[in-house]
């Protein structure tokens, strides 16, 4: 096929806009110092509103962005979609030769017990370089960072081939209100996207070998399930051998027993593959070959017992809720416990339940799904995204080892995969085990060396990405 000089002129002209904006030269010279420090004072401005969820208050969170956005020219919408909640839209327009980028994020955070906590939980205090505040782990940390790419963006005028977009969200801890309501009403505002990244990544620190970047491609479901066991009531004195709650006791002993068959996904055998080399032998000649190892008993028991690897091997049940009587002195007659099951993708919840039953081996026992299941998906690590985080990672981290991960926990890339959107966990930020253990417990916080150092690196992914 032969271009019209203006086609292929304009071809030109957008490459070499594309080569402009990946620019290594034109990067650094950002002044990168002026826009680290004023993403550690935003982080902190970040923190001090308190989006505790119930009930959120997402609101507040959503006008300071709004606030951000305006001052640097960005088109952007508060959707106030019940009083004091809102999500947040924002939009950097490209040329429209590529498919938007969405960055997606969360405003709301879990419960604080502040007397636990060596600095108040909405202070953004920083002692000895590190960070204080709810959400300083999940997920405002990464919410702001995305935030400043797209002001530093706007103000460098860089050269766009997608659409850049900013979303923030309400109630990802509870409810997912927020994104329900954004994609029931909203939909098509990123419904054309191709790429979209959000929480579930997670850049492991460990001290002598490689900081693991675990990109996430896909997460398990919850497929909460309710076990209600009824018979006889009476006094205490008087033993019932089948009352209620000795039936119960004795259907979840088999299924704690239990473990649901091994089934080996391509995506964490592309885990393992990848995080062989970081493992003394005989595991790193193991993991190298998953497949083929777990056909070893010793070895599929081993990794059975490993709780770090056993989750991404099979559907899982823990057992998180028992209620029987309130009074010791009574046998109810009703007991009842709650399982927070958690299934691969690609399995099906009614096959499941049926296995449940089988193990329980009690029909008199009622089994029921009490959460909104959302049947869980995937994304291909076999992109020019992926493949563009893999490189910007290793030139700012040379050592570091990149691989898809499964999430044990859900994220709101499972509701928008379904638009057809590649949608990854990843974010720039590295931590020891020490400091993401604090998410969701006391003292969570983020240490500033690596908010200064994620802004940058996160700005390079999302540069080339939105011109390739």
């Amino acid at each position: 096929m032969r271009l019209s000089r203006s086609c292929a002129v304009g071809l030109l002209l957008a490459c070499a806009l594309s080569a402009h904006a990946q620019d290594p030269a034109r990067i650094a010279a950002v002044n990168w110092n002026a826009y680290q420090d004023e993403t550690v004072k935003m982080m902190q401005e970040y923190l001090r509103i308190d989006t505790s969820n119930p009930p959120g208050h997402e609101l507040a969170a959503a006008e300071f962005f709004h606030r951000l956005f305006d001052a640097a020219g960005i088109p952007n919408t508060v959707f106030e979609f019940t009083p004091g909640r809102a999500d947040f839209y924002a939009i950097l327009k490209g040329d429209g030769t590529l498919r938007p980028f969405v960055m997606l994020n969360h405003m709301d955070a879990v419960r604080a017990d502040s007397s636990n906590w060596r600095e108040p939980p909405f202070s953004g205090a920083v002692v000895n370089g590190e960070m204080y505040g709810r959400g300083a782990v999940d997920m405002k940390n990464e919410g702001l960072l995305q935030a400043m790419v797209m002001i530093i963006a706007a103000r460098e005028h860089l050269p766009l081939k997608r659409d850049l977009i900013f979303l923030a969200t309400a109630d990802e801890e509870v409810d997912d209100l927020g994104s329900t309501w954004f994609l029931q009403n909203h939909a098509g505002l990123v419904s054309h996207a191709e790429y979209l990244i959000t929480e579930g990544g997670s850049n492991l620190v460990r001290p002598g070998q490689a900081t693991l970047y675990g990109i996430g491609v896909a997460e398990k479901a919850p497929f909460w399930l309710r076990l209600t066991a009824t018979g006889r009531g009476g006094h205490g004195s008087v033993p019932m051998l089948d009352s209620a709650p000795n039936r119960l006791v004795r259907a979840l002993q088999r299924v704690v027993d239990w473990q649901p068959a091994l089934r080996l996904l391509p995506s964490v055998e592309q885990y393992f593959e990848a995080i062989a080399p970081s493992e003394a032998a005989p595991r790193n000649a193991q993991f190298r070959d998953i497949r083929k190892a777990l056909q070893d008993p010793a070895f599929a028991r081993a990794m059975s017992r490993d709780e770090d690897y056993n989750y991404l091997l099979r559907d899982t049940v823990s057992l998180t809720v028992m209620q029987g009587s309130s009074q010791t002195n009574v046998i109810p007659d009703t007991a009842y416990a709650e399982l927070d099951v958690r299934l691969l993708p690609g399995e099906d919840p009614q096959a499941f339940l049926a296995q449940i039953r089988s193990v329980m081996a009690d029909d008199g026992i009622k089994v029921e799904n009490f959460n909104r299941f959302k049947p869980p998906n995937a994304s291909s690590a076999d992109t020019n995204l992926y493949r563009t985080i893999d490189a910007v990672v290793h030139k700012y981290n040379p050592s570091a080892l990149v691989a898809p991960v499964l999430n044990g926990g859900y994220t709101e890339s499972q509701m928008y995969r379904p638009l057809g959107i590649t949608c990854y966990g990843f974010n720039t930020i590295e931590l020891t085990e020490e400091i993401e253990s604090t998410e969701h417990a006391a003292n969570e916080r983020v240490p500033v060396d690596q908010l200064r150092r994620g802004v940058k690196v996160l700005y390079e992914v999302v540069a080339r990405a939105a011109n390739e």
